[in-house]
């Protein structure tokens, strides 16, 4: 292989990759397993998986791929967007910041829908599992970053994530370079460019794209596999590029994703945590505010929906959010969807709260996403949390506790206890021992609660 991308696609093995990395990829694999468990309660879930079963339907000789936490067959094809969709419709997964998005909600559903269509489930390791989500999220960010700095439009997750979802394709099929290349060039064509910005906006249950890049991807594996033609990948191939892939095997970048605490938008949480640790400190009630005003970056400031009526709307709000979390001294999804959505106090004083831009924030984004909240309490008290970045970051990760915390916060409530810690046990396990895929599927394509 003369291709220093498509070699590591292919060959990259369980045993090469440090510690840290295979320490990564597992706690990402829990992170979205949680987050697909708790997806699996949205409405938009349940759409999206009856469509999937309805219109993509697996294949007469029995195979196809399964849905989480359901275990109905459909295709690949569908699979991948009905399980990328179902993780997207709860906003608490990993990102990037440099990407501006989120890799492992369409990269997982691809790699499982790949897997469980193409190999049987006693003949692929645990290592290798993981091997290819490493794969994903490596192909993912660096294919994102090459793709925002190409185009001028701000587009969903879904459009890069397609190459990632296409280069575990290959792997799954053992395509040969040229197939490889093929399939890397569809996906990059085919793969959803939906205005971000949109649905910020105007938020519905289009999300992320996520569900679509991963379909993308998918299909153009197969694609590739029956001789279709789709090469050059622009943003893989381009010499303006390469720098981007030139140091694959010696950064990864999968290390570098944040880790959410709270179902919301990221760039709601800064305003979240603000709130929050004043509350903490100080003490007071949602009631015993007189005003709330909040100052942060333009894309955070375009989470403007003060009054929603769907988890959408909820999830991509910074008002709403900041007066739940206070109301409730915590955000979990039963504050953003619901009976959550009707409290007339939270409500109101959500339609209540002032934003306003900060230049300096603006120059930090999107490496920093930064903002600030200044209480009057009604006793005439003025409290300032000055500027404050979310929990989770990098920079300032989530301990494992606290990601343990999150994991059976989402879990529980849809798994049970016993599959919940089941899961966890496996996951947290894998890479010790070599074990092959029969345990871990039995717990992620059923709901035992």
């Amino acid at each position: 292989m003369n291709n220093p991308s498509i070699e590591f696609i292919h060959t990259l093995q369980w045993s090469e990759l440090p510690t840290e990395t295979q320490t990564m990829a597992k706690q990402c694999l829990l992170d979205l397993l949680a987050v697909a468990a708790s997806g699996t309660q949205t409405k938009l879930s349940h759409i999206i998986t009856n469509h999937a079963v309805q219109h993509f339907a697996a294949g007469p000789d029995g195979g196809g791929a399964r849905l989480l936490f359901d275990g109905r067959k459909c295709s690949p094809l569908g699979a991948s967007l009905s399980n990328g969709m179902t993780i997207d419709s709860i906003d608490a997964h990993d990102g990037h910041k440099p990407t501006k998005g989120h890799a492992g909600c369409g990269v997982l559903p691809a790699l499982l829908a790949m897997l469980d269509n193409e190999t049987r489930a006693h003949d692929v390791t645990e290592e290798e599992l993981l091997t290819c989500l490493v794969v994903g999220y490596e192909i993912a960010c660096r294919a994102g970053i090459a793709l925002h700095a190409s185009v001028p439009d701000y587009h969903t997750s879904g459009a890069w994530v397609a190459l990632a979802a296409a280069a575990i394709g290959a792997r799954v099929l053992k395509l040969d370079v040229q197939q490889t290349r093929e399939a890397l060039g569809i996906a990059e064509y085919h793969g959803p460019r939906s205005q971000m910005m949109r649905c910020i906006d105007h938020p519905t249950m289009l999300k992320d794209g996520s569900g679509w890049g991963a379909m993308a991807g998918v299909s153009a594996a197969y694609l590739a596999q029956s001789g279709f033609t789709g090469a050059p990948a622009i943003t893989m191939e381009s010499e303006s590029e390469a720098p981007l892939y030139a140091d694959l095997g010696r950064r990864w970048l999968i290390t570098e994703q944040y880790f959410k605490p709270y179902p919301v938008c990221r760039w709601a949480q800064p305003a979240i945590v603000a709130a929050m640790r004043l509350q903490t400190k100080h003490g007071f009630t949602l009631a015993g505010i007189a005003k709330l005003s909040i100052g942060t970056f333009h894309e955070s400031w375009r989470l403007a929906t003060t009054k929603p009526t769907t988890t959408e709307q909820a999830q991509y709000s910074l008002p709403f959010p900041v007066a739940a979390a206070i109301n409730s001294r915590k955000l979990t999804v039963n504050e953003i969807e619901g009976d959550g959505l009707t409290n007339p106090e939270v409500l109101a004083f959500s339609d209540s709260i002032e934003m306003h831009e900060v230049d300096a924030y603006n120059d930090e984004f999107p490496a920093r996403r930064i903002s600030d909240v200044v209480i009057t309490l009604r006793n005439g008290t003025v409290l300032e949390s000055g500027p404050t970045e979310a929990d989770g970051d990098p920079e300032s990760p989530l301990s494992s506790e606290e990601m343990s915390a999150k994991y059976f916060r989402f879990a529980t409530p849809v798994l049970g206890e016993r599959q919940s810690q089941a899961l966890a046990d496996r996951v947290r396990g894998m890479g010790m021992q070599t074990r092959h895929l029969d345990g871990f599927y039995s717990l992620i394509y059923t709901n035992g609660a």
